[in-house]
C-alpha cells in the first residue's frame, strides 16, 4: 500500500482510469457530505487505539449491528489494553463464543495484541501501519485502520465498500492493485481519518448493494460515471461462509449452553444444540466430539470420560 504521503497532484495518475481533472473538488466534496450527516458508531467518537482496534477485530465479516453491542460490552468488561491483557484467554474466547462475533482465533489474537503493547510496546501503541503489523493477528488492512482512525497517520483504506465506489464512479478496473492506486492517488494528504471514514459511510450509505444516489445525496454524482450511464455492477465479491448452520454458530450454542449447566452428558448435549442430532448419525458423536475438541484447544471446556458416560463442562 502506499505510503501516507500519497494524494497529493503529482502522484503519477493511472492512463486505465478516467479521473476528474479536479481532486480537489472531488475530495472536498465527499468530505462536506461526510461531516453534515453519518452514521454514528461508538468507535468513531475515539481515537483510543485499543477501542478502535477492538471494533476493526470485531468487525471482520461480521454485520455492524451485532458488532455495537458487543463492542460496547467488551470495552465495559476490559476498558484498556492492559486489563485485557491481564485476562484470561478463556474468558475472552468465552465472550467472543458468546456474542457470535466468528472464529474463536480472532479473540486469542487480539487478547495477545494487548499482552504485546502492554509487556513489548509499555503500553504505548504503535502509530504507524508498519508498526502497527507486528502485532499478532493485525494485517495490512486492520493496521491501515487504526494508524488511520486513531492517529491520523494512515494510507488508503479499500475495503470492499471502497472498491465498489471507485469501480462505479471512475471505471477503475476490477484489481487489488488498480483500486489501492486510485485509492492512494484520492487521499488527501494528513487527513486519512476522516476521508477514510467518509469512503466508507459513502459505499455503506449512498452506493450499497442497491444504490441511493439521489436518497443519500451522494457528492460524487456529477462525476460517477455509473450515475451517468445507469450501469451499476459492481466488483465480484468472494462469498462469505454462511454463519447460519455452521460449526461456529453450533459451538456458540454449546458454550451458551453449558454456561447454564454444571455440566452435561454428551447426547443430551447433542440434542440440545441441534434438532436432527442422532447419536450414531452423521450429525451424531463423532460430530460433536468434533465441536467439543475445538472449544477444548481454545480452553473453554472440559470433556470427561466416566466409566458410564462422557460429561462435558465449562473449564473453571
Amino acid at each position: 500500500m502506499a505510503g501516507s504521503s500519497s494524494g497529493t497532484e503529482d502522484v503519477e495518475r493511472p492512463a486505465d482510469v478516467d479521473l476528474p481533472a479536479n481532486l480537489e473538488d472531488v475530495r472536498s466534496a465527499l468530505i462536506e457530505w461526510y461531516e453534515a450527516d453519518h452514521r454514528e458508531f461508538p468507535w468513531r467518537e475515539t481515537e483510543d487505539p485499543y477501542a478502535i482496534l477492538v471494533s476493526e477485530v470485531m468487525s471482520q465479516q461480521t454485520q455492524l449491528d451485532r458488532v455495537r453491542p458487543a463492542f460496547e460490552a467488551f470495552l465495559e468488561e476490559w476498558p484498556t489494553a492492559a486489563e485485557l491483557a491481564a485476562a484470561d484467554r478463556s474468558d475472552v474466547v468465552g465472550f467472543w463464543s458468546t456474542h457470535s462475533l466468528g472464529y474463536n482465533n480472532r479473540a486469542k489474537y487480539l487478547h495477545e495484541a494487548a499482552r504485546q503493547v502492554h509487556e513489548e510496546y509499555d503500553g504505548e501503541f504503535p502509530r504507524t501501519p508498519q508498526e502497527l503489523q507486528e502485532l499478532m493477528g493485525v494485517g495490512p488492512y486492520t493496521a491501515n485502520a487504526v494508524a488511520s482512525f486513531a492517529f491520523n497517520a494512515g494510507d488508503a483504506v479499500v475495503d470492499t465498500n471502497v472498491k465498489r465506489v471507485l469501480y462505479r464512479a471512475f471505471d477503475v478496473p476490477d484489481s487489488d492493485d488498480a483500486f489501492e492506486r486510485v485509492a492512494s492517488l484520492l487521499l488527501p494528504d494528513g487527513r486519512s481519518r476522516v476521508w477514510n471514514n467518509a469512503m466508507m459511510e459513502l459505499g455503506g450509505v449512498a452506493c450499497g448493494t442497491t444504490p441511493r444516489c439521489d436518497e443519500a445525496g451522494c457528492p460524487w454524482r456529477e462525476w460517477c460515471s455509473a450515475y451517468e450511464t445507469g450501469d451499476f455492477t459492481a466488483p465480484d465479491v468472494p462469498t462469505q461462509p454462511s454463519f447460519e448452520g455452521s460449526r461456529r454458530q453450533f459451538r456458540g450454542r454449546i458454550v451458551r449452553l453449558l454456561g447454564e449447566q454444571e455440566e452435561m452428558e454428551l447426547d443430551a448435549l447433542g440434542h440440545r444444540i441441534r434438532v436432527d442430532y442422532t447419536p450414531d448419525g452423521e450429525h451424531g458423536r463423532d460430530w460433536l466430539r468434533g465441536l467439543l475438541a475445538d472449544l477444548s484447544d481454545d480452553g473453554l471446556v472440559e470433556v470427561r470420560e466416566r466409566t458410564d458416560r462422557t460429561v462435558v463442562r465449562l473449564r473453571e
